[in-house]
């Protein structure tokens, strides 16, 4: 019975020891900033495709009646519409990315704060992301 109750006590011991590494590596500003810093480097290349996808909207806009002469029924005014929206969500998250990267303090060692840059940068991520799955949708008339 006494070694059910040891073994049970090291267990729980061993356990309690690695949720506390655990909850410490979380709260380690340094970690907490490297964790910020994967997010931005996950996105960061998408700024050189987003850069792209205004250059080729700028030429379909200035295009448009051209085009609109090859494919006599594309909706030029829901075209322009559309595309103008888009070039503005992209511009809009890259200069969102470019503050981020301005405004970002690897070196603070407030773990609130590394925690609210996590969010921030994971919010930017998202929007990165759904921005490129509109710029894929709406872009692929075009692409051909």
């Amino acid at each position: 019975m006494k070694k059910i109750i040891y073994t049970s006590l090291a267990t729980a011991a061993i356990i309690f020891s690695s949720c506390q590494n655990n909850e410490k590596q979380s709260e380690d500003p340094k970690l907490l900033s490297q964790k910020a810093i994967e997010i931005h480097d996950e996105i960061m290349p998408q700024i050189s495709t987003f850069n792209k996808h205004t250059v080729l909207i700028d030429s379909i806009l200035d295009n448009l009646a051209l085009i609109k002469q090859q494919t006599p029924d594309l909706d030029t005014t829901s075209s322009r519409h559309d595309l103008s929206n888009l070039k503005a969500n992209l511009e809009t998250a890259t200069d969102k990315m470019m503050v981020w990267m301005k405004e970002y303090s690897m070196d603070n060692t407030d773990v609130s704060y590394q925690e609210a840059e996590i969010q921030r940068i994971s919010d930017l991520k998202n929007e990165f992301d759904t921005v490129n799955q509109e710029a894929t949708k709406a872009l692929s008339p075009f692409n051909k």
